[in-house]
């Protein structure tokens, strides 16, 4: 019974957010107070345990969905993004713009969501495809694909982070980025395969060729920063959560040394850094950047938290529940070690191709398959961080018309519904299960 309360409440998330087009932090919310007393919890525990899971979750990850989302937004307004991807293109050459454009992505969207990054980079991956001449299909379709793998893989990306945050691993989220980065590589050459494979076939319209050439789109942005201080703010978090993980796993936690770099190695302070790091790219201190600059990224921020706590008060009912007890007095022999990845990347993959998010598909798999790990034995650093892995797997699976980075995708290459399902879809599908295998395999390597 309690396994009909738990699905009944999936299915509302997702009618009411697919159908009905209901905000996913209402339909969370809604689903929370539906298991919790479907379930037979009272109804002071009900609310108890909905406020815990939304405020419990927020002081895990809270801040450092904010902080990023502070460095996303000043890289893109000051130009850092495009000083990044024309470093990338330095590096690979003029020969190979597509690989370009799929390591550009790969990299900016590890702290700018994957809609927000195609935007930016919309105009920069035409005026190369028209140097090049090379398609413009596979263009986009190497960057969609760029971005998305580090948008489903990597914190500080909010889905991840809330995946992490949800199944216990928040301390873990060095060794999760670590791992992230690792499978992305891969993941990431699967999409800029594909692209070269299916976007060759796709014409796209005459009007949507770039009115730019690719040295007039660099200077129409001005003056842009130096290399160092485009990527600063995206090395350092990541270098001091390394450090804090390595020093963890190393030193004796007594030290005076050891305490200084668990400290700044914590997500929450490494991130801030990032922010402090992300200030040398402003382009003046004025109201317009330290004010208008912040806010704009904190009402980016807001929904992303919304959804984010109202998955973690999801969580916290289901784990209240008999649930638990259900699953430990089941039979998993079947499911252990790398063969359980399997389960949270079907759950991620239904949910996600049913109602479009993959933040949503990574808050609410989590939150379901939270209760499960004690249970197959799966504990410690890498074990949750190839979970998280196998989780964002499932959230690729895939990018279709229910899915905003979908429609970006084909409004700002000019490709037809038609023909971003032969390529982005099916490319987001081929990412998926490259990165459940590539999980698998490190699984059996490395646990």
């Amino acid at each position: 019974m309690i396994f009909a309360i738990i699905i009944i409440g999936v299915l509302f998330i997702v009618v009411s957010t697919a159908k009905f087009k209901l905000h996913p932090f209402l339909g969370l919310l809604i689903a929370s107070l539906f298991v919790g007393i479907a379930s037979g919890m009272s109804l002071t525990d009900v609310v108890t345990n909905i406020n815990e899971g939304f405020g419990g979750l927020m002081t895990s990850i809270g801040i450092i969905i904010v902080a990023g989302t502070i460095i996303g937004t000043v890289l893109e307004r000051s130009g850092a993004a495009y000083r990044m991807a024309e470093v990338v293109l330095r590096i690979v050459g003029p020969k190979h713009p597509q690989l370009a454009m799929s390591l550009i992505g790969y990299v900016v969207s590890i702290p700018v969501f994957c809609d927000s990054g195609f935007i930016i980079l919309s105009s920069l991956q035409k005026s190369l495809a028209k140097r090049a001449a090379v398609p413009l299909a596979t263009m986009a379709v190497a960057l969609s694909t760029g971005l998305f793998a580090t948008h489903t893989l990597v914190p500080p990306t909010p889905g991840p982070i809330a995946a992490a945050g949800n199944i216990g691993a928040t301390d873990y989220l060095g060794t999760i980025i670590v791992i992230g980065l690792l499978v992305a590589i891969p993941v990431t050459l699967v999409g800029y395969a594909w692209a070269l494979h299916a976007g060759k076939k796709v014409v796209v319209p005459v009007d949507h060729e770039p009115a730019l050439d690719y040295e007039e789109v660099i200077q129409s942005f001005g003056k842009m920063p130096s290399t160092f201080k485009a990527f600063f703010p995206i090395i350092l978090p990541i270098a001091l959560i390394a450090i804090g993980s390595i020093a963890a796993m190393t030193m004796s936690p007594d030290t005076t040394l050891a305490k200084l770099l668990a400290f700044i190695g914590s997500p929450t302070i490494a991130l801030l850094c990032g922010v402090a790091a992300s200030f040398l790219l402003l382009p003046e201190m004025s109201e317009m950047t330290l004010n208008d600059w912040i806010a704009d990224s904190l009402k980016d921020a807001a929904p992303i938290l919304l959804v984010t706590g109202a998955g973690g008060a999801f969580g916290n009912i289901i784990k209240n529940t008999s649930i638990s007890d259900t699953l430990q007095s089941m039979d998993f022999s079947a499911l252990t070690g790398a063969m359980f990845l399997i389960v949270p990347f079907l759950i991620a993959a239904a949910l996600k191709t049913a109602q479009g998010s993959s933040t949503a598909a990574l808050v609410i798999t989590s939150s379901l398959i939270a209760p499960m790990l004690a249970s197959v034995g799966v504990e410690g650093a890498v074990p949750l961080a190839l979970v998280v892995m196998a989780l964002g797997a499932g959230a690729m699976t895939v990018s279709h018309v229910n899915d905003s980075f979908f429609w970006v995708v084909t409004q700002f290459s000019g490709m037809s519904v038609t023909d971003a399902y032969k390529t982005h879809t099916v490319a987001t599908l081929l990412q998926g299960l490259a990165a459940l295998v590539i999980a698998m395999l490190l699984w059996v390597l490395l646990v």
